[in-house]
C-alpha cells in the first residue's frame, strides 16, 4: 500500500497541480534545432573573436525555439518570422532610450500597453507583444554592442537561423504536417468510438464511479476525455488546413481533399452522442474500420478501401453505418470535382485587408485588451521607476520577469509567478556551477549544445520547467557580454522574486477579476449558444447542414476552451481554486446537454418525429434560463418555466438533461 502523508503535512491541491510535469512526447527536431541554432552563432563569433556578437544571435535564436511551436511548415513560417521582426523593433527602441531616465520609464510603459494590447489577437500576436517588451527592457537596460543596427541585426539572424532549420525539409514534406492532423482527426474518433464497444463500456463501470464517465478523476479511455481529444483535433486540423488555404492562390486539389476528409468525418462525430445515449454498444469493427480509414488519409490513398461492416440492428446504428461509409467514400475519393462540395463548406477566410482592419479595430474597441495592455504597463511602469529610484545590478530583469509572469493567456499569473520563482531557482544552481567551474570561451560550445536541447524538451511539461532549461541558457549568453560570472547569480534571483511581488501586487491582487474564476461566464455564453443551436437545429425553417455543423463545431470548441479555463483555475489558491472545483458538475452538465442536443438531431435524421414548435421554444427558454441562472453565482435563482414536456419526445432527453443542470444552480 502507498504511504500517504497525514493531512496536516500534505501539499495543498493546487500547489500539486502546478508542480505536476505535462506529459508530452519529445519532439526530437525541435531538440536538434535548438541545438544547432543556439551553438551555431557562438561559434562563429568566437572564430572571429566577437563572443559577444554569437551571443546576442543566439539570443535571437531562443527566442525563436521558444516560438517553434508549430507542426505545418506555413504555421512555422508566421510563428517565427513574425515575432522575430517585433523583436528586432523592441531591442532598436530600447537602445535609443538606454539611459535616459525617466524617459525610458515612459517609453517602455508605453511600449508595454501596446504589447498587452494586441496579446489578445491570437497566439502569434501574444508571441510577438512579448518579444517586442522583451528586448525593448533588454535594449534599454544592457549596453548594445556595435553601432545601433547591429544588435537588431544579429538578433534577426539568429532568429531566422531557426526558421531556416525549421523549413529544410519543406520541399519534400510540403502538407505532410497536415495530413498528418487530419489523420490523427480520425483516429482520435475511432478511440471515441472505442469506449462505446463492449469491452470498453464493461470495464469503464458505472456512470459516476471513479474513472467513468462523469467523475472529475475520469481515466483516459472514457466518452469525455475521448471527446475532448476529439474536438481538440478538429480544432488543430481545421486550424492548420484552413490557414494554409488562406495563403494559398487558387484552388489546390489536396487542400480541397483535406477539407472533404474533415467535414466528412463530422457525421460520424455527431453519431457518437447518439450511440453513448442509446445504452447500446457499437460492434468493434467500427472503431477498427475508422483506423482503416486514418491510414488511407495520412497516405493519402485512393481506391477501393474493403471496409467489413456489421450489418446495423438499430436506427442509431445505421446513422453510425450510413455516417462510416461516406467518410470511407470521401477518404478514397481523389477528384476535386467530387470533392469540391464537401471541400467548400468549410468557407473561405475573409481577405487579409479585411482581416487586419476587423481585428484592429477589435483590439481598439476590446475592454479585455485594455485591461490587460493597463496591467501590464502598470507593472512596468512601477518597476522601471522603482529601478530608476533604487540602484538595482542588471536591473532589466525585474521588467523581464513580470513581462513573462503577467500572461493571463498563456496561464494563471499566481501559477506563473509561483513556478517562474522556482524555475529561476533551479536554474541558477545549474548556472552556478558552470559559471564557476567552466572557463569562459571555447568551452561554452559543448555547454551550449548540452544545455539548448533541453528547452524543447522542457518546455512542453509546464512553465516552471522551461524556467529551469532557460535560465541557465541566458546567463551563460549575459555572461559572455558582461564577463561577470557567478556574480550575476545574487542579483539574477533577487530580481526575479521582484518582478514576481510586482506582477502579484500590482497584476494579480489589485485587480477584482484576478479573484473570480471565469467559469461560470463562459459556461452561460455556452449554453445561450446552444439555445440558439436548437432553434436552428429543430425550427420549422431547419438551418443548412454545413451551417449546423459549424455551430456544433463551435460550440464543442467553446466547451474545450471551457474545460482549460477550469484546470486553469484549479492552479489557483483559495478561494479561486475551490470556487472553480465548484463548477465542475456545470461543466460535465452543460457537455451532456451538447451531446444530447447532438443525438436528438441524429435520431430525428434517422425518422424520428420532429418535436413541435412550441416545445422547442420551450427547451429553448430554459436553457435561456439556465445561463441566466449560471451568471448569477452569488445568488440562486427559481426555475420560472415548465420543464415537463410530452412523453416519448426525441427531445425528452434533452430536457431531462437541462433539469439535472438546473437543479445543480437551483435552491434544494
Amino acid at each position: 500500500m502507498p504511504r500517504t502523508l497525514p493531512i496536516g503535512l500534505a501539499p495543498p491541491d493546487w500547489l500539486v497541480r502546478n508542480l505536476r510535469p505535462q506529459p508530452a512526447p519529445v519532439n526530437r527536431p525541435a531538440v536538434a534545432r535548438a541545438a544547432i541554432a543556439l551553438t551555431l552563432p557562438l561559434v562563429l563569433g568566437l572564430a572571429a573573436g566577437r563572443p559577444e556578437y554569437g551571443a546576442l544571435a543566439s539570443m535571437g535564436a531562443l527566442s525563436g525555439v521558444i516560438s517553434d511551436t508549430a507542426a505545418a511548415y506555413r504555421m512555422r513560417l508566421l510563428n517565427i518570422a513574425i515575432p522575430q521582426l517585433f523583436a528586432a523593433a523592441g531591442i532598436t527602441l530600447g537602445s535609443l532610450v538606454y539611459g535616459q531616465g525617466w524617459i525610458t520609464v515612459g517609453v517602455l510603459t508605453g511600449v508595454a500597453l501596446v504589447s498587452g494590447m494586441i496579446s489578445s489577437i491570437g497566439a502569434v500576436a501574444s508571441v510577438s507583444g512579448l518579444l517586442l517588451l522583451l528586448n525593448s527592457v533588454i535594449g534599454a537596460g544592457l549596453p548594445m554592442p556595435g553601432q545601433w543596427w547591429l544588435a537588431p541585426l544579429l538578433l534577426t539572424g539568429g532568429g531566422f537561423l531557426v526558421l531556416v532549420l525549421a523549413l529544410l525539409a519543406w520541399p519534400l514534406r510540403a502538407g505532410v504536417p497536415e495530413r498528418a492532423a487530419v489523420a490523427d482527426t480520425y483516429r482520435k474518433v475511432a478511440d471515441l468510438l472505442a469506449t462505446m464497444t463492449p469491452d470498453t463500456r464493461a470495464a469503464a463501470g458505472p456512470p459516476g464511479s471513479p474513472g467513468s464517465p462523469g467523475s472529475p478523476d475520469d481515466g483516459k479511455d472514457t466518452y469525455e476525455d475521448a471527446r475532448v481529444l476529439v474536438t481538440q483535433s478538429l480544432n488543430q486540423s481545421y486550424d492548420l488546413v484552413l490557414a494554409r488555404r488562406a495563403r494559398h492562390h487558387g484552388r489546390s486539389p489536396e487542400l480541397v481533399r483535406l477539407l472533404a476528409q474533415l467535414n466528412a468525418i463530422t457525421p460520424l462525430v455527431e453519431a457518437a452522442p447518439a450511440v453513448r445515449l442509446s445504452g447500446r454498444p457499437l460492434p468493434a469493427e467500427i472503431p477498427v474500420a475508422v483506423r482503416h480509414l486514418a491510414e488511407a488519409v495520412e497516405t493519402g490513398y485512393s481506391g477501393p478501401l474493403g471496409l467489413r461492416l456489421p450489418e446495423p440492428g438499430s436506427e442509431i446504428g445505421r446513422a453510425v453505418d450510413q455516417a462510416l461509409r461516406h467518410a470511407a467514400d470521401v477518404a478514397a475519393e481523389k477528384s476535386p470535382d467530387a470533392l469540391k462540395k464537401a471541400g467548400d463548406r468549410a468557407g473561405r477566410p475573409a481577405p487579409l485587408g479585411v482581416r487586419a482592419v476587423r481585428v484592429a479595430r477589435n483590439v481598439a474597441l476590446s475592454g479585455t485588451s485594455w485591461r490587460y495592455g493597463l496591467r501590464l504597463a502598470l507593472c512596468v511602469g512601477i518597476a522601471q521607476a522603482l529601478v530608476s529610484l533604487v540602484p538595482v545590478p542588471r536591473s532589466y530583469w525585474v521588467a523581464l520577469t513580470i513581462t513573462f509572469v503577467l500572461k493571463p493567456d498563456f496561464g494563471s499569473v499566481f501559477s506563473r509567478a509561483l513556478l517562474r520563482a522556482l524555475g529561476t531557482v533551479v536554474g541558477l544552481v545549474v548556472a552556478a556551477g558552470i559559471l564557476t567551474e567552466v572557463p569562459r570561451g571555447w568551452w561554452d560550445v559543448p555547454v551550449m549544445l548540452l544545455l539548448a536541447p533541453l528547452i524543447p524538451v522542457f518546455t512542453p511539461r509546464g512553465y516552471g520547467y522551461q524556467t529551469a532549461a532557460i535560465t541557465p541558457v541566458i546567463l551563460l549568453l549575459s555572461d559572455t557580454l558582461n564577463h561577470q560570472g557567478s556574480d550575476l547569480l545574487v542579483p539574477r534571483l533577487v530580481d526575479s522574486l521582484m518582478g514576481c511581488a510586482i506582477a502579484l501586487v500590482a497584476g494579480y491582487l489589485l485587480w477584482p477579476e484576478s479573484w473570480h474564476a471565469r467559469v461560470g461566464d463562459r459556461l452561460a455564453d455556452a449554453v445561450a449558444d446552444t439555445a440558439a443551436y436548437v432553434e436552428r437545429a429543430f425550427g420549422q425553417t431547419p438551418a443548412d447542414p454545413a451551417d449546423r455543423a459549424r455551430t456544433r463545431r463551435r460550440l464543442y470548441r467553446d466547451l474545450s476552451t471551457i474545460r482549460t479555463e477550469f484546470q486553469r483555475a484549479l492552479t489557483e489558491p483559495p478561494p479561486v481554486g475551490r470556487r472553480a472545483a465548484a463548477w465542475w458538475p456545470l461543466v460535465v452538465a452543460v457537455e451532456r446537454i451538447v451531446d444530447t442536443t447532438t443525438a436528438a438531431r441524429v435520431r430525428i435524421k434517422q425518422g424520428a418525429e420532429p418535436p413541435s414548435a412550441a416545445e422547442v421554444e420551450q427547451v429553448a427558454l430554459q436553457l435561456r434560463e439556465l445561463a441566466d441562472g449560471l451568471r448569477k453565482t452569488d445568488t440562486l435563482y427559481e426555475v420560472r418555466s415548465d420543464l415537463s414536456g410530452p412523453p416519448g419526445s426525441v427531445l425528452e432527453p434533452l430536457r431531462q438533461e437541462v433539469a439535472a443542470a438546473r437543479t445543480i444552480t437551483s435552491p434544494r
